[in-house]
């Protein structure tokens, strides 16, 4: 089978540059111009140091000399004006590249499957999209006009190294092949790998650092210390090493790449006294030498130069394949032709999901139906699948066998507008934008009234927190130190789900994080949220599901039991024994009150 060929990231970073593309390529050729006329001053040193030793001591003569200083003077200003334009060009089609890359893996994000974001932390995408596309500002801004110039700087060299003296310019030559052997050295072997590792390494780091900020007040209130956070300790250890382990690995060839680069004057001093010793002309070999010694340093900042290009063309590298592989995630298929949702009712025919890359099925072989206007409830221990088969309903996931119907359509045969426009929920982890009270309400509906933001808040009992908020519901959450408890925030996410008025409810774990008394409000919400509505509801607190039409005990995917609370409690199954430690862990108490 044939290898599949790698596609050169060069070339997919300038399909990003759209037009931009032209500014690119025209600033590596003026960076080549800029090269040669680097050179050309080294030309009028020579020839400076030649008519000064020939005149020595009598200058009479020195309107030559002067004129090939200011002609060196003029190249270096015109290779310099040149850079400078060379630089404004690859800039601007940096920037572009780097914001039409964000722009796509933004663009593409809004259509993956919701389920995607589940499974991969926020740090990370940030880290993906943002800082490797602002890595590759570098490479196109900077480092690929510096490598056109440092690849056509040798070649000029070359002809100019072998033009005044042939033997000096072959010795001038061995510390720059000696120091390109080393440069293949840091950049090859186990090195060609390290920008892969080093890439994951920074993003777990930059995801578990986000996790970890997040949890702070957790780490304040119990008095742990960062190693309690031991996935975000292990993320600085294993960062820690692998930069530590690759700088020691190339520690010996970079001391040795300097310093062969810099040393060639060594050999050039004992070639030019055995020159100078048997030449008829002292004055050339002594002009010769000078000009070896003064250019040789130029050529070992240009071979510097192809080190720090190739490290950062193996950066960009790394960075375009995290990028396609967000690019590569495929969004879930649209209907040809949608059908159209005739009711609120949610069945689930057969339905068996495995996550990507899962040895066993979350969902396997799973059948209900929730009438239109009815409460269905999840229960069940952790990890049997609850979660899981409410996020079929709005589709974060499709499912690999049987059907989800809503409204007695496929949910894949629907149209996204159509099923989001149906299909409310409210997650255990509340997802509150850092804007104001009122735009994260409105988010449901954009169009709606300040007045309906307002009874909606109201339905969801979040008059208090409008009352003790400074700007009420145009306060800004998350900013000049606002900020809502848990509990409040799942009441801001349930007049969210209020406003937006869907006919099918799904709540997951919405009361997970509440307190006692917020937990009374959040229930006299879901009773506004509810009425007429079709609910499938997910609880841990059985007290919230008592009144349920019909209650699911889900266990290892599959459903273990079905039926209404007297049902169920009546029975000597999973749901009883629930139901009786529930009931022990109501009316536990602290203290000798509490014993039996």
């Amino acid at each position: 089978m044939q290898k599949e060929k790698k596609p050169n990231s060069l070339l997919r970073l300038l399909s990003y540059a759209g037009g931009h593309r032209r500014l690119t390529f025209l600033g590596c050729v003026l960076s080549g111009i800029s090269a040669v006329l680097s050179i050309a001053p080294y030309v009028f040193i020579w020839y400076i140091i030649r008519g000064t030793l020939d005149t020595m001591p009598d200058f009479t003569g020195a309107e030559g000399l002067i004129r090939w200083g200011w002609m060196a003077l003029g190249f270096a200003l015109a290779g310099a004006l040149i850079y400078f334009a060379a630089l404004m060009c690859t800039h601007l089609a940096a920037f572009r590249t780097a914001r039409n890359m964000r722009a796509a893996a933004a663009e593409h994000l809004v259509n993956v499957p919701l389920g995607y974001f589940s499974a991969n932390e926020s740090g990370r995408l940030r880290k993906q999209i943002d800082d490797n596309a602002g890595m590759t500002e570098t490479l196109l801004a900077h480092e690929l006009p510096d490598t056109v110039g440092a690849i056509i700087t040798p070649l000029a060299a070359i002809v100019l190294l072998f033009t005044f003296d042939w033997r000096m310019g072959l010795v001038s030559l061995i510390p720059i092949a000696i120091g390109m052997v080393l440069l293949g050295m840091m950049m090859g072997g186990k090195s060609a790998n390290f920008f892969s590792k080093y890439q994951v390494a920074i993003e777990d780091l930059s995801a578990e650092a986000t996790e970890y900020v997040r949890g702070i007040p957790v780490v304040k209130v119990f008095q742990q210390t960062v190693h309690s956070f031991k996935s975000f300790y292990r993320s600085i250890m294993s960062y820690s090493k692998l930069a530590t382990d690759y700088a020691m690995s190339c520690k010996m060839p970079m001391i040795s790449f300097t310093t062969v680069l810099n040393s060639t004057f060594i050999l050039l001093l004992p070639l030019g006294g055995l020159l100078l010793a048997s030449a008829a002309d002292g004055a050339g070999v002594v002009a010769d030498l000078i000009f070896y010694i003064l250019f040789t340093p130029f050529c070992a900042y240009m071979t510097n130069r192809l080190m720090y290009a190739g490290q950062a063309f193996m950066e960009a590298d790394e960075a375009v394949r995290r990028l396609d592989q967000i690019l590569s995630v495929q969004p879930l298929p649209e209907a040809g032709k949608p059908e159209r949702i005739c009711d609120a009712s949610v069945e689930f025919r057969g339905v068996t999901f495995a996550y990507p890359g899962a040895a066993q099925p979350a969902l396997r072989d799973v059948s209900f139906k929730a009438a239109q206007g009815t409460t269905v409830a999840l229960v069940g221990p952790s990890g049997g699948g609850k979660s899981t088969a409410a996020s079929m309903i709005p589709r974060f996931w499709d499912v690999q066998e049987g059907q989800v119907l809503v409204g007695g359509a496929d949910v894949r045969s629907l149209s996204t507008d159509e099923l989001m426009h149906h299909v409310a929920f409210v997650f255990q982890d509340t997802r509150l934008f850092k804007a104001s009270v009122l735009d994260n309400i409105r988010a449901a509906r954009p169009n709606a009234t300040r007045e309906q933001v307002l009874a909606a808040a109201h339905a969801a009992q979040c008059d208090d927190i409008l009352a003790k908020l400074p700007g009420g519901l145009d306060t800004v959450i998350g900013a000049k130190g606002v900020y809502l408890s848990g509990g409040e925030q799942q009441r801001i996410a349930l007049a969210r789900a209020i406003l937006k008025d869907a006919p099918i409810v799904v709540l997951d774990e919405a009361t997970a994080f509440a307190d006692p008394e917020n937990e009374i409000l959040i229930q006299r919400a879901f009773e506004t949220l509810a009425r007429g509505k079709t609910v499938i509801m997910i609880a841990h607190r059985l007290s919230t599901i008592v009144g349920a039409d019909q209650i699911l005990v889900m266990k290892e995917g599959r459903i273990a039991e079905r039926g209404n609370h007297e049902t169920l409690a009546g029975q000597e199954g999973i749901y009883a024994r629930m139901w009786r430690d529930y009931q022990t862990a109501a009316q536990w108490k602290v203290g000798k009150e509490g014993r039996m």
